[in-house]
């Protein structure tokens, strides 16, 4: 799968995605460490990418875009935000829902639950 880690988390979530056999980049890579989130949006939707983030702003912006795209991976409520725990979080997790992220969903990964809202969100 192809992502795009967000500035609220660490390159080296991007790096143990890359050694899983992803192809992920961080937002420090493209340049992007102060972009908008606007801008972060446009630029993984462009690539092609799921933007990986702990930030749910993505959510609104996505809702009042009405857009299909891309895919939001948000990571939410975690006390050990670690690159080596949310990789093993995201990685453990990925397989029941890499169908709703290849078409468009936002995916939430908190505490308790996976949750997956189809886009466009209406």
């Amino acid at each position: 799968m192809r992502f795009l880690v967000d500035q609220n988390l660490s390159p080296l979530l991007a790096a143990g995605l890359r050694e899983a056999g992803h192809d992920a980049v961080h937002t420090i890579d493209l340049g992007l460490e102060r972009a908008g989130d606007t801008d972060v949006l446009h630029r993984a939707r462009g690539d092609e990418r799921i933007l990986v983030s702990a930030d749910t702003d993505f959510g609104g912006l996505l809702a009042e875009s009405g857009a299909a795209s891309p895919s939001v991976l948000l990571i939410r409520r975690s006390a050990d935000r670690s690159a080596d725990r949310l990789l093993r979080v995201v990685l453990a997790n990925l397989p029941t829902v890499e169908d709703a992220l290849a078409e468009g969903a936002i995916v939430v990964f908190d505490a308790e639950r996976v949750r997956v809202r189809r886009l466009p969100l209406l």
